[in-house]
Parts: C-alpha cells; structure tokens; sequence
C-alpha cells in the first residue's frame, strides 16, 4: 500500500498534548504542543505561541485540530493520527491500529498508568468524533520491554489474585525503540550487539539492549523505580513507602515520591538540571552526584545483564545536553574501557569515545514523534 497524506501524531500527558505533523518520507512538517490544560495554558505550533485556556484533553484537541485546519491541514485529509501510549500492560506489546477491542484494552491498562493512558484514549476518542473514518494507530511506552526474560519482570512475591499485574514493565519504550534505529544511521555501523542506553531526562532510566532487545531496564511497576529523576524519588526501600504511608496516609505518600523528590528534594527546589549546573550550592552539587552515582549504580547491574559491553549511547534533554553528567557517568565507566573524547563531548558529539576507547559512545536526539509516526507508516504498508 502507498501512503498519500500526511499522520499526525499526538502524545497527551497530564497536562498536555504535544503534536507533529509529518509526510510520507517521515519528514517533520510542524510540532507543537498545547499546554497547562486545566490551568492558564497556551497553545504553541513552532515558533508560535498564543494564550488559550483548556477546560481539559478534549478541549486541547478542538483547539489543535482548528489551529491545523488554518494551516491548511484537516482531519478528514490526514492518511492517519498516531498516539503515544503510556502503557500497554501484558497484551498490547506491539504497536497496533487501533480497534474497538484496543481502545478497552488501553482503558483496562488505566489502573497502571493513571496519569497518562486516560488522557491517551480521550484523545483517541475525540479525534475519533472529529474524524470517523480516519484511521488511528497505538504505540506503547512500554512494549519495547516485552522481550524482558521472565526473570526480569517478576517480583519475588507470591502468585495471588492481588498480585496480577504486579511485575516489572519498564518504560520510556518509543525512546529506546527510535535510539537502535537512528544509532546505525548516525555511526554508520551494524547496531552494537551489547548496548547501554541511557534515557536521562526529567525522567530517567537505562535499558540493556542486547541485539536489538530490551534484556533488561531499570523502571519497572511504575516510571517511579530506577534512577533519582527530576521529582521522582527512584529506587526506595518499599519498608520506607510503608512508613511513609504509616506517617504521611498513601495520597500524601504518592504526592512526596511522584513530585516532591528526585533532584527536586536533594536540591531544596530545584529539578531542572540546567538550573542546578549553575548553582554553585552544596545541596545542589549534592543533587547532582547523586543522579550521576545512582545512574552508574544502575548502570553495572545492566552490564552485568549484558555480560559485557560494547557500546554506550545518550538520548534525552539530560543525556543530549548536560556535558558535565556525561562527564561524570563517564568517568565512573572507565573500568570498563571508556575512554571519552572531551572535545567531542563540549560538542556534544554525536561521537564521543576518544580513539583508544574499548567501548564506543555516542549522542543519539530522541525522536519519540517520529518513532510512532514510523509504527503508523509500518503497519498502513503492511
């Protein structure tokens, strides 16, 4: 089949939608985001930017459809829309149209992800209003780790029916996914066969991606595990959630770890890593080491996973920007034979590794967007 028209992609948050337009060569044509739903929020495509308050996700979606529809682009003239989803659960583990069937699945899937697979399917839903005939797709955060072995996922706790869906996950999936397509483009070399991904944003994780597959990852319930993130607390004694819980009741509880954690509370209120590189304080050099120890904690478990290691890639704003964190994790990888250009990495590279480097590393953009409008291309050629 040859796609004519344009696909549109959208991934809704808690308190947003971010969007882009892209042809059939997977070109991007525009993005932008409509933002601060439920609050003041603004509208931006590109470079332009315009105060617009949303009630909520159904609103946004109006608001983004007539902003593209003044650009000339109509729903009912898209070759198709493509959504991020959150998460998949057990059953939708690869990227699919989506169905009657699908659309339950992901609402059944709401329980583990209730911050986001909500919003997910009101997007679906209304787009599907404004355009019935258009055909929509799904791509899942959490579906590149489905190939995690048996031994990955699973909790050490008894088979109950309370324990159903209780497992390790993992997340930032479409990232991970986008990163082994775009490595061997950017290196011009086969994909690595023992790969150490670092996804470091506001959220944050790695993956032990072995041939291609996710082996291994450091969330797993919940985004909440792994790493110490920009609010998140990462990994923590489920003993101290308890107590935490005991002390604080289980709403407080989830607002201090989900919001009020991570380089947020080491610092004292910063969790922009921009931010904290430019204050010279104690607690915010404190915040700092401790997402960079804390990475390569994370970062030997993976390797061992692996057994070995070939290559290292960053993606994400942390990972594409911050010289000084790569510095930093970097030099706590020099056991294994990484070796780092510095040059290269003022750069910001793609290429990293300095000639008498064991283990290659490279800078690979995150292209989340473009990663679910090729599932969406994929599967309309099928």
């Amino acid at each position: 089949m040859t796609v004519g028209g344009d696909i549109l992609v959208l991934n809704a948050g808690s308190s947003s939608i971010k969007f882009a337009l892209f042809d059939a060569k997977l070109n991007e044509k525009l993005s932008g985001i409509a933002a601060e739903i439920g609050g003041g929020g603004f509208l931006q495509i590109d470079d332009e930017k315009q105060a617009t308050p949303f009630i909520d996700h159904r609103a946004a979606l109006t608001g983004i459809l007539k902003a593209l529809e003044k650009r000339g682009v109509k729903p009912t003239e898209l070759a198709a829309a493509a959504h991020r989803v959150v998460h998949g659960g057990r059953h939708l583990t690869r990227p699919v149209r989506i169905t009657p069937e699908v659309t339950t699945e992901i609402a059944a899937c709401s329980p583990l992800a209730p911050l986001h697979n909500p919003h997910n399917l009101a997007a679906i839903l209304a787009l599907a209003e404004a355009a019935p005939d258009l055909p929509q797709f799904a791509s899942f955060d959490t579906s590149f780790h489905a190939t995690n072995p048996e031994v990955a996922t699973r909790f050490a706790i008894p088979r109950m029916q309370e324990t159903q869906g209780i497992r390790r996950y993992g997340f930032h999936g479409l990232s991970y996914a986008s990163l082994t397509e775009s490595l061997p483009v950017v290196s011009k070399e086969k994909l690595p066969s023992r790969l150490l991904a670092f996804h470091l944003g506001n959220g944050a994780s790695l993956c032990a991606i072995k041939n291609g597959k996710s082996i291994a990852t450091t969330m797993g319930y919940s985004p909440l595990d792994g790493l110490t993130m920009g609010t998140r607390s990462g990994g923590i004694d489920a003993n101290a959630v308890l107590k935490l819980v005991e002390e604080n009741g289980l709403e407080r509880t989830k607002a201090i770890l989900n919001h009020e954690s991570g380089l947020l509370g080491l610092s004292g209120g910063k969790s922009d890593m921009r931010k904290l590189m430019l204050d010279q304080s104690a607690d915010s050099a404190f915040a700092i080491e401790h997402f960079c120890y804390w990475s390569l904690r994370h970062a030997g478990s993976l390797i061992s996973a692996l057994e070995g290691l070939d290559a290292i890639a960053f993606t994400g704003g942390i990972g594409e920007n911050a010289i000084g964190v790569r510095a930093r994790i970097l030099r706590g990888l020099e056991w294994i034979g990484a070796r780092m250009d510095p040059d290269a990495n003022h750069r910001n590279g793609p290429r990293l590794h300095a000639k008498s480097s064991k283990i290659a590393i490279w800078v690979i953009k995150a292209e989340e967007e473009k990663m679910i409008a090729t599932d969406a291309l994929r599967l309309m050629n099928d």
